[in-house]
């Protein structure tokens, strides 16, 4: 059984930083894509960066470009969400994914497998 489980989720200020974690557990796990989502109260899953893990190649949601960046630590099958200049707009669960394959649309969330259980971040205006 395949684990994902996220960490760093708080309350901070606008304009303020966080870094997401995301540890992968269980059985042998290689994962092509990781990725991160969030989702506000009554609103859909959304995108938010994705990153190979083999290549360490990027993408990045718009909304997010700029101020977030994700990066990878291959060795302790982690992958981390650095978050700067944030705003009351990021406000959200946030969830950790994988998939089992490479050349999905990494921006849709039914492409991944496996997934963590959220944790929220909250940014106060």
């Amino acid at each position: 059984q395949v684990q994902l489980v996220e960490s760093g989720g708080e309350l901070v200020q606008t304009g303020g930083s966080l870094r997401l974690s995301c540890t992968a557990s269980g059985r042998t796990f290689s994962s092509y894509v990781r990725g991160w989502f969030r989702q506000a109260p009554g609103k859909e899953r959304e995108f938010v960066a994705a990153i190979s893990w083999s290549g360490g190649i990027t993408y990045y949601a718009d909304s997010v470009k700029g101020r977030f960046t994700i990066s990878r630590d291959s060795a302790k099958n982690t992958v981390y969400l650095q978050m700067n200049s944030m705003k009351p707009e990021d406000t959200a669960v946030y969830y950790c994914a994988g998939s089992r394959s490479s050349g999905i649309y990494y921006s849709r969330p039914q492409e991944y497998a496996y997934w963590g259980q959220g944790t929220q971040v909250t940014v106060s205006s």
